[in-house]
């Protein structure tokens, strides 16, 4: 297997469109450019700090050497690659944000493999012409966050992009973590980001805002050629925006089955492949909240909370129609294809459901069943992810007390004499229900056991491993990337296993981040 800086990456879309070739990064705009040339800046003192074995592996790619460290830092280029900024447009929260573009991340080419062809992009090596008024660089908190999680999900099995390397960049960047006007100097660090492509609803808005119909076309027939290059024949945009909406709508459905919130669901960061992209103040659900949002920015209205995901992922892909449209003179069929995304999520979510409840079958008791687990774990908030392990284990001939007993370690707090009655009587009708099941009692503890991970990266968790890297400690950190490796194990790392402590309820980084995390 080839390293890093022995191997000739290609540079399709660069080959493929107009781009801004100077080199220059001055922020501007750069209408009828979907790239710019940008050069990483140099840092000062690269260290390695972690390595995706098994993304490395599926790239067929060796183990870094000191040359490749300097690379994955921005401190050097082979002479394959050609580094560039895309540029994009988007609505932001709701409204039209005009141009954007990566303002921080720098892809350097396109790396093949037996496996497929993969860009390789490093998020934070400087800024680029669509840098506005930032430094182009990452944070180690965020740069940490951004390579655990996207590996974790790819392990969970959730459709992401991935985490290659962190790289310690030596130098001190100046970030104010909450926008309140305290800024403060943190380590610098870079991620190097892993996927087929990272093109996004807001690349096509980009091109319909300005009347671009040329390239809009262009794009999007050379991203089904690239990308689904099933799709033939003169409909093929068409089934092209029809499979997008499935696969965000499949897409949804998933972040839902694990308690996933993403926290900042703008158009410019929704992937037309259907993967997880751009994480920045997402969290896990601790207690079972409908109404949360980890985003600072996302308040009071909280359009990104967990359970608005769905609903806007339906939103997004109504922007991209917009876009879209400028290529058709009937726009019923895009229409109609936008309407699919409502039927495909729900059929998505009962089967999910269904899998995380260990039932064999779903029809309309099962519907109504899992309506009434939706309305009282989000009334009582029990710890999503324990509860449904404790789930599979409780036994159909539980008493009242034993159930209240069995799923103590879940609950936040103590539950309240009306609560108990409800939370009593769903469990006993679950367990009747279950009990007519087809399938085994053992089969529907392991199917349940392989939809319902036991270790998530919760926040605190995420939050005390940065702090020890920051003291150059990697204790927990290394031991956060092994455990996420195999999230759904019946046994190991029991200490992950635990909800939320109370000192994290509140505490910055823990319960609450903003977009620059």
């Amino acid at each position: 297997m080839p390293a890093i800086a022995e191997k000739d990456l290609k540079n399709e879309f660069v080959e493929a469109f107009d781009g801004d070739d100077s080199g220059d990064r001055t922020p501007r705009q750069t209408p009828g450019k979907l790239y710019s040339k940008a050069e990483p800046t140099p840092v000062a003192n690269p260290k390695l700090l972690g390595w995706s074995t098994d993304l490395a592996e599926t790239l067929e790619i060796e183990s870094p050497t000191d040359k490749d460290v300097e690379i994955l830092a921005g401190n050097s280029l082979t002479p394959s690659m050609f580094p560039y900024a895309a540029c994009y447009a988007g609505h932001q929260f709701g409204n039209w944000a005009g141009q954007l573009g990566d303002g921080r991340a720098i892809t350097l080419g396109d790396w093949s493999s037996k496996n497929g062809i993969f860009e390789l992009q490093l998020k934070g090596a400087g800024p680029t012409a669509y840098s506005r008024h930032a430094d182009g660089r990452a944070v180690l908190r965020s740069s940490v966050r951004e390579y655990l999680m996207s590996e974790a999900m790819h392990h969970l099995g959730i459709p992401t992009t991935r985490g290659l390397a962190l790289v310690s960049t030596g130098d001190r960047v100046l970030r104010d973590m909450f926008y309140n006007g305290n800024p403060q100097y943190e380590p610098g660090a870079i991620v190097t980001r892993v996927a087929p492509s990272f093109l996004r609803f807001g690349n096509f808005e980009l091109l319909a805002a300005q009347r671009n119909f040329n390239q809009l076309e262009q794009l999007v027939n050379w991203t089904i050629s690239r990308y689904y290059p099933h799709l033939t024949g003169d409909d093929r945009i068409l089934k092209w925006f029809e499979e997008v909406v499935a696969k965000t709508a499949f897409l949804m459905s998933e972040w839902q089955r694990v308690g996933f919130v993403h926290g900042v669901m703008n158009t410019d960061n929704m992937s037309v492949l259907g993967l997880t992209i751009d994480y920045g103040p997402f969290s896990f659900l601790d207690n079972y909240d409908y109404n949360f949002t980890p985003n600072t920015t996302d308040l009071p209205g909280r359009r990104y909370a967990f359970g608005n995901q769905p609903s806007i992922g339906y939103w997004n892909l109504g922007k991209l129609a917009n876009a879209l449209s400028l290529l058709f003179e009937d726009t019923d069929g895009l229409e109609n294809a936008l309407n699919s995304y409502e039927k495909t999520f729900w059929d998505h979510y009962y089967s999910m459901m269904g899998r995380k409840l260990g039932l064999d079958q779903i029809k309309k008791e099962e519907k109504e069943l899992i309506s009434r687990f939706e309305k009282v774990l989000s009334e009582i908030q029990p710890d999503m992810c324990l509860f449904y392990r404790l789930l599979a284990d409780v036994s159909i001939k539980a008493t009242s007390e034993e159930i209240l007993q069995h799923f103590k370690k879940a609950f936040y707090q103590p539950l309240k004499p009306e609560e108990q009655e409800q939370f009593i009587s769903l469990i006993t009708d679950y367990s009747k229900r279950r009990k007519n099941n087809s399938i085994s009692a053992e089969a529907s503890r392991q199917l349940m056991n392989k939809n319902n991970p036991r270790i998530i990266l919760r926040n605190y968790l995420l939050h005390q491993a940065i702090e020890e890297l920051e003291k150059g400690e990697k204790e927990l950190f290394e031991k956060l990337q092994k455990a996420m490796k195999n999230p759904y194990a019946s046994e190991g790392f029991e200490e992950l296993v635990e909800k939320r402590p109370v000192w994290a309820e509140t505490k910055a980084g823990c319960s609450m981040l903003s977009c620059s995390s």
